[in-house]
């Protein structure tokens, strides 16, 4: 009684590599909206701690994607995708969190 392992479809491996991809530019671009930020704040002047805070917030994105890449992989479309949609809002509420802060006043020198 041996178990027989399919392999992976090529059309389900080719949407997984789509979804891949669509999350990946949601994540690209929260990288890109901190990056940009960071630029602005800078030409206005930010303390250390704010260095830190919009560093860490162009950081961020990339770290949750690559968590969020690792967990899904062993599992099944469904799940994968809620993995990468789940990282997605982190980072999101995470950056709205940044803002928040840099918009009170909290990251200028």
């Amino acid at each position: 009684m041996s178990e027989t392992v399919s392999a992976p479809s090529r059309f389900g491996s080719a949407l997984r590599g789509f979804i891949t991809g669509i999350a990946g530019l949601a994540y690209a671009y929260l990288v890109w909206n901190a990056v940009a930020y960071l630029i602005t704040m800078a030409q206005v002047g930010l303390s250390g701690y704010g260095w830190f805070v919009l560093l860490f917030a162009a950081v961020f994105p990339g770290l949750v994607f690559a968590a969020a890449l690792l967990l899904g992989r062993k599992r099944t479309l469904f799940p994968f995708v809620l993995v990468l949609v789940t990282g997605v809002g982190l980072s999101a509420v995470f950056w709205l969190d940044v803002l928040s802060s840099s918009l009170q006043g909290g990251l200028l020198a």
